[in-house]
């Protein structure tokens, strides 16, 4: 069947574009469902035409693979609370790399195996390397692993390098997001210690890439690589997570080009192109949201303060929900600020509901949404999305900050770090010189807050002290249903 390879190629250039036009209807809220749906179809496409390849074995154990990941993945997608979703897109993200990774073994396997058939000559009786050990290799006949060429072999072990960072970085990553460790780990020369873990896999991935392949060396390659991705994930603060997710999924495309490329697979070349792209352009403007350059988020101490911080003069002043609500039935403009505390109390709904009830008085109600806001880059606006609020009256950080102090009460729920003035006056401050939501520019503002303890970046929050502050305490969930109840009391 001469033109079955047309055929896949064919298949493989309408998934391509199913991917390019799903990533652009992801731009924006309105369409990004429907993103969401053609880049799914997009993939389908080209795992089924993968399937045809005519030099495809072990189809059985490849069918078996999919249908357990495909299993595993619907039902967990299923299943995962909306407050779970930066850990899971995180658990995702390092799959994608540890496959690259993964691919670039096998094949590093097969090229040194390759290279021992064709100069067998030296080669200890007790090497692994024996042609006659490989029947009992069941990665592939390594008759059919081509000697791979210079481009390839470079190529191939980028590609496994930024694979395995990517994916032991995004398993830390999970971790710290599932609460399993500390918020930051760090020790004296922990930079040095990194910077030596990535000169050394470098070292060995410049040796493999330039022939001098052994299975020992190529062990320690991706054990190097694998504690890399490990030890630069471990200092992170909760700030900087957003980056840092960011960051790995470019890293994941980026991995998957590479050995799409060793593989001759034009699916794999384009999806991890377009997915490495999207992830810098992402990474480049969550670092610009938390003013980083990207060369301090790839090897800067992420989080870490410069020196003693300001003593915050005051004290924290609460206010009854009933309050509240009657300050912004009576106001002529209200910002709602969602946070991470939202998502725990899964509060959008009431939030909504007690926004509807605002506006139905008259009241002009918008949503400010900070670029790092959440876990993950969008995760309040997915939170709000869900809840049925319109997109015309989400808006983002510089479009909303003018607007501060013509506003009548801001609404903090949740947020903490995206609205702390420390960010603009303490140089000590691990947040220092980030971009926040101008909150204390309102003429008043209400926290929502469950307690008095600090946010994820464990940084003491100036606004909850200042004079137009007052706190309202308590779940996230309760405290909007009470709003809720206060205001429709009075129109009864």
């Amino acid at each position: 069947m001469s033109w079955l390879p047309t055929l896949i190629k064919a298949c493989y250039f309408v998934a391509a574009l199913l991917f390019i036009l799903g990533l652009k209807r992801m731009s924006s809220p309105r369409t990004a469902r429907g993103g969401i749906v053609w880049a799914g179809f997009g993939m389908l496409l080209a795992v089924l035409a993968t399937f045809f390849l005519p030099d495809m074995h072990h189809l059985p154990l490849i069918a078996a693979a999919v249908l357990i990941g495909v299993g595993a993945a619907w039902w967990s997608g299923r299943r995962v609370a909306m407050t779970a979703m930066p850990q899971m897109v995180a658990l995702y993200n390092g799959m994608g790399g540890g496959a690259a990774a993964a691919i670039g073994a096998v094949e590093l396997i097969g090229y040194v195996r390759k290279l021992a058939l064709l100069h067998p000559a030296g080669i200890p009786d007790t090497s692994p390397l024996r042609p006659e050990s490989w029947a009992v290799n069941a990665l592939a006949p390594v008759q059919a692993v081509a000697v791979l060429s210079p481009v390839e072999l470079v190529l191939g072990v980028l590609g496994a390098l930024i694979g395995a960072v990517s994916f032991s970085g995004s398993l830390i990553a999970f971790a710290k997001l599932q609460g399993w460790l500390d918020k930051r780990f760090v020790f004296p020369g922990q930079r040095a210690v990194n910077m030596l873990l990535l000169a050394a896999a470098v070292v060995a991935g410049i040796a493999l890439a330039s022939g001098h392949a052994g299975l020992g060396l190529i062990v320690a390659f991706f054990a190097l690589a694998l504690l890399f991705g490990l030890m630069m994930t471990l200092p992170i603060g909760g700030a900087d997570m957003p980056v840092v997710i960011s960051l790995y999924n470019a890293f994941t495309g980026l991995a998957v080009a590479f050995e799409g490329f060793v593989l001759g697979n034009e699916a794999m070349i384009i999806a991890g192109t377009v997915v490495g792209a999207a992830g810098t352009l992402l990474t480049q403007l969550m670092a610009k949201a938390m003013n980083r350059s990207i060369g301090n988020v790839l090897f800067g101490s992420f989080g870490a303060a410069g020196g003693e911080a300001q003593a915050i003069e005051g004290a924290q002043k609460p206010i009854e929900a009933s309050d509240a609500a009657v300050m912004m039935a009576y106001a002529e403009r209200v910002v709602i600020v969602p946070g991470y505390g939202m998502a725990v109390a899964q509060a959008q709904h009431k939030v909504w509901e007690f926004a509807q009830l605002l506006i139905k008085r008259g009241v002009k109600v918008k949503f400010a949404i900070h670029p790092v806001a959440g876990r993950m880059p969008g995760h309040m606006n997915v939170l709000l999305a869900e809840a049925g609020v319109p997109y015309d009256l989400i808006a983002d950080m510089d479009d909303i900050n003018p607007e501060f102090p013509t506003t009548d009460v801001a609404l903090v729920i949740g947020a903490n770090d995206v609205v702390n003035p420390l960010a603009k006056t303490d140089p000590a401050s691990p947040i220092y010189g980030m971009p926040i939501l101008d909150v204390s520019n309102a003429k008043h503002v209400i926290v929502v807050k469950r307690g008095k303890g600090t946010g994820f970046a464990g940084i003491e929050n100036a606004l909850f002290y200042a004079d137009n502050a007052r706190m309202l305490y308590g779940d996230g969930q309760a405290a909007a249903g009470q709003l809720v109840t206060e205001l429709k009391s009075l129109d009864s």
